[in-house]
C-alpha cells in the first residue's frame, strides 16, 4: 500500500474515540501524562489523532502485522519520541501494559479497533476479499501461522462446518463444507475466485440472490480461524481492564456481531455486582458503563466513510477509589 493510501485512510468515529479516551487521560494523568495502548494499531489514523489532541501522552501501538507497523511508524514519525510500535497480537496487552506503564505515565486508556483493516482487505496478496483474484492467506501476521487454503486443504468436513456455521453464521455450512472437500479431492484450493465458485455452487439459486455476495460469510469466517480474532478478543478484554489505572478508559469499536456479543459480555459482566447464591456482595463498584448499548456512527460519517456502517461502539471506565468510596 502506498504512503499516500495510508494517510487518506479514515478511522471510524474518530472524534468520539478520541473523546472518550480523553476521560481517562483528564482523570488519570498528572499535566496529562499518561499512557495509552492502541491495541489495533493498523495505519495509525486513530494513534495519529490522539498524539495530536493530547501532548503529553505516550503512545504504545500493537498490530501482529508487520507491514502495518512498518506504514504506521512512518506516519508518526513526529511524534517518534511519544510513540512505540509492538509486534504482537493484542492478547498480550498485560504484557505491553506492564512494560509501559508507570506511576508517571499510568494507563489512561485503551482502543480497541477490531476486524480486519483497510490495507489488508486493499492488498491482494493477502486473500482476505472475495471481489477480487488472489491467494488464499488470510493471516494479518504472515510470519506465522496456517493460511486459509491450508485449513481449505486440511480440516475434516465436520470442523469446516462448524467453523462457517460458528463464525460465518452461514446457514448453509454444511452443503459449503461438503463442496469443498469434493473440489479439493479433484484439485487444491489455492485462490480466491476458487473458493467464490464453489461457495455459489454449494448455495441455492433463490438464496444468492439477495444479501451480496454469497461467498462473504465463508471469508469472514475463514479469516476468523486463521487469525483466531475470537479468542484473542475474549482474553484481551478481561487484561485490558485490569491493566487500566482507576480512572482509566477502554474503548472498543467492533463491526459485526460476533465480536459485539462478545464485548458486550465482558462489559456487562465487569460492571454488574458480585452475586452469591442470588444475594449481592456488599462490594464498591469498579466499572462504570460510559455507553448504554451501543452506539452507531451517524448519517454523515456512514455517506463520507462507508466502513462506519456497521460499527457498534462500547467504552467503559474503571472508577478511581474515590468515585468507589462514593458508590458511583
Amino acid at each position: 500500500m502506498s504512503q499516500s493510501a495510508t494517510l487518506t485512510h479514515q478511522p471510524v468515529l474518530a472524534e468520539r474515540c478520541i473523546a472518550l479516551l480523553g476521560e481517562g487521560i483528564k482523570q488519570v494523568g498528572s499535566e496529562g501524562r499518561a499512557l495509552v495502548i492502541d491495541a489495533t494499531l493498523g495505519l495509525g489514523g486513530h494513534s495519529e489523532l490522539i498524539l495530536q489532541t493530547y501532548p503529553q501522552v505516550h503512545l504504545v501501538g500493537i498490530d501482529r502485522d508487520k507491514q502495518a507497523l512498518a506504514n504506521a511508524t512512518r506516519r508518526l514519525r513526529d511524534y517518534s519520541a511519544r510513540f512505540t510500535a509492538v509486534h504482537a497480537t493484542y492478547d498480550a496487552i498485560d504484557q505491553v501494559a506492564a512494560a509501559y506503564s508507570s506511576e508517571e505515565y499510568p494507563l489512561a486508556g485503551v482502543l480497541m479497533d477490531l476486524g480486519v483493516s483497510s490495507m489488508q482487505l486493499d492488498d491482494t496478496a493477502r486473500g482476505f476479499s472475495y471481489a477480487r483474484e488472489a491467494d488464499l492467506d488470510m493471516r494479518m501476521d504472515q510470519s506465522s501461522g496456517k493460511t486459509a487454503a491450508d485449513l481449505l486443504a486440511e480440516l475434516p468436513t465436520a470442523e469446516l462446518t462448524e467453523i462457517l456455521r460458528q463464525w460465518g453464521e452461514e446457514r448453509f455450512a454444511s452443503r459449503i463444507a461438503r463442496e469443498i472437500v469434493r473440489a479439493r479431492e479433484k484439485s487444491p484450493i489455492t485462490s480466491s475466485t476458487q473458493l467464490v465458485d464453489i461457495v455459489r455452487e454449494a448455495i441455492p439459486a433463490p438464496a444468492r440472490r439477495s444479501g451480496g455476495n454469497p461467498a462473504k460469510r465463508t471469508f469472514q469466517a475463514l479469516r476468523i480461524a486463521v487469525n483466531q480474532e475470537l479468542s484473542i478478543l475474549s482474553d484481551a478484554l478481561p487484561k485490558a481492564l485490569q491493566a487500566l489505572a482507576p480512572g482509566g478508559v477502554l474503548v472498543v469499536e467492533a463491526y459485526q456481531s460476533l465480536e459485539d456479543r462478545i464485548v458486550k459480555r465482558a462489559f456487562q459482566q465487569a460492571v454488574a455486582p458480585a452475586i452469591l447464591e442470588g444475594i449481592p456482595l456488599a462490594e464498591p463498584k469498579t466499572f462504570q458503563l460510559l455507553i448504554n448499548g451501543a452506539e452507531k456512527a451517524p448519517e454523515a460519517e456512514v455517506e463520507n466513510n462507508p466502513r462506519s456502517a456497521s460499527v457498534r461502539l462500547r467504552a467503559i471506565r474503571k472508577l478511581s477509589a474515590q468515585a468507589e468510596r462514593n458508590g458511583e
